[in-house]
């Protein structure tokens, strides 16, 4: 049996975009990967309106937690890395022990949390980015020939 591919979403907070793109990943990619996600400086939680976006789509992502990225640092093979923020791409790691990338992307994708505005436009901005996280997760598989499971 091969070992499934480990993809690492990397963010600061891990509390948004990471944890929406982890959910995306498993539920369009089904079992072929292990998708994980981590921050540089985790949250506590992560936001009640990532939670309340993806299940508008159906994916549920309630029981995830923040991660810092020191559990995978050095002790879980990356082979693909997805960092989704511009903090990240500057702080982040360059040289990971044990783990010959196969791939590194830069998905600079905006924070939601930094929208202001009523409810309704806060949510709008939580739902931009779920979808533009969907669009490239779908357009990232197909371009290493993986097909998405789910619509």
């Amino acid at each position: 049996m091969l070992k499934k591919q480990n993809v690492l979403f990397l963010c600061n907070d891990n509390s948004v975009r990471s944890q929406m793109a982890e959910g995306i990943l498993r539920h369009r990619a089904g079992d072929r990967f292990e998708s994980l996600s981590a921050g540089l400086d985790p949250d506590i939680q992560v936001h009640p309106s990532a939670v309340k976006v993806m299940e508008e789509i159906g994916i549920d992502i309630s029981s995830q937690k923040p991660k810092a990225v020191d559990i995978y640092l050095g002790k879980t093979m990356i082979h693909d890395l997805m960092i989704l923020c511009d903090k990240t791409q500057a702080t982040c790691p360059r040289v990971w022990p044990g783990t010959p990338f196969q791939k590194r992307y830069y998905w600079p994708i905006n924070n939601p949390e930094d929208i202001s505005g009523t409810t309704e436009e806060k949510l709008d901005a939580f739902r931009n980015v779920r979808d533009e996280l969907t669009e490239k997760i779908v357009s990232w598989l197909s371009e290493i020939g993986e097909t998405s499971v789910a619509s």
